[in-house]
């Protein structure tokens, strides 16, 4: 997480249940932890168990409760196997945040079967795998909030990430169809679109591309990760219960 102060966004998400991918690092790590600020019991899933570990002991330091599910998103039955087990443990699932996901970049003209492959199955197959096992629970329970964690890439692409763009783009489309499936169930299904955020991968860019970068978004900064954790923690709430089939841009103004 940043070192900026916590700017106080709170719900309340007692004895609820979440679902947080790729929730080792980044993104996923901050919203698994605001979640669990706000009262929910999260089950952290991602490829890397040691990494896992440093999120769950993150949420035991503010006062919540997590657990790491270690599985690999692509597979069918590894994902079938968290959700069940989320279940055995908790007896409920009331959210899912399908925020896992790669990049490969590189020019079309030059990528490999591959790198398309491994972007989507990821990014996109994963979230598709997650969300038709929890939409059956939550369907049963008239009750649930489905959170996809897109892009910006996915809204207006971007050179060198075709596979990456179109994923998003895909996450986009799969919140807006699923949107119209579930709400007669009380289920909405949404996504968040982020722009630019502080990460490891953005600061490997370099001062001189992240200067430039600024100045092509309003808010003249990169956005941290607490802003898309805000973002999902309101679609996450009771209070979001009439927003569904939207795409929530957090990006500081860039896509205006």
């Amino acid at each position: 997480m940043s070192d900026q102060p916590n700017r106080g966004l709170r719900t309340e998400l007692a004895d609820q249940v979440a679902i947080v991918t790729g929730a080792s690092q980044g993104l996923g790590q901050a919203i698994a932890i605001e979640l669990a600020r706000n009262g929910a019991k999260v089950a952290c899933v991602a490829r890397n168990a040691e990494k896992l570990a440093e999120t769950v002991a993150k949420i035991e330091a503010v006062g919540g409760l997590g657990q790491a599910f270690p599985c690999d998103v692509k597979d069918r039955e590894s994902v079938d196997k968290v959700v069940d087990d989320v279940i055995e443990s908790w007896q409920r699932l009331d959210i899912l945040v399908n925020n896992a996901g790669i990049t490969r970049d590189t020019l079309l003209p030059r990528m490999s079967d591959e790198e398309w492959d491994d972007v989507i199955a990821t990014n996109l197959r994963g979230a598709f795998l997650f969300a038709r096992a929890a939409s059956r629970i939550m369907m049963r329970a008239r009750y649930g909030r489905i959170i996809n964690i897109s892009s910006v890439s996915g809204l207006i692409g971007n050179a060198g990430q075709t596979n990456y763009s179109a994923s998003k783009a895909g996450l986009i489309g799969m919140a807006r169809s699923l949107s119209r499936e579930l709400a007669k169930r009380k289920v909405t299904v949404n996504a968040v679109a982020p722009g630019f955020i502080e990460s490891e991968m953005t600061q490997s860019l370099g001062d001189a591309i992240l200067n430039e970068v600024k100045k092509q978004i309003p808010a003249r900064r990169l956005g941290v990760p607490e802003d898309i954790a805000y973002a999902v923690l309101y679609l996450a709430s009771p209070a979001a219960s009439y927003v569904t089939g939207q795409v929530l841009t957090v990006d500081g103004g860039m896509t205006g």
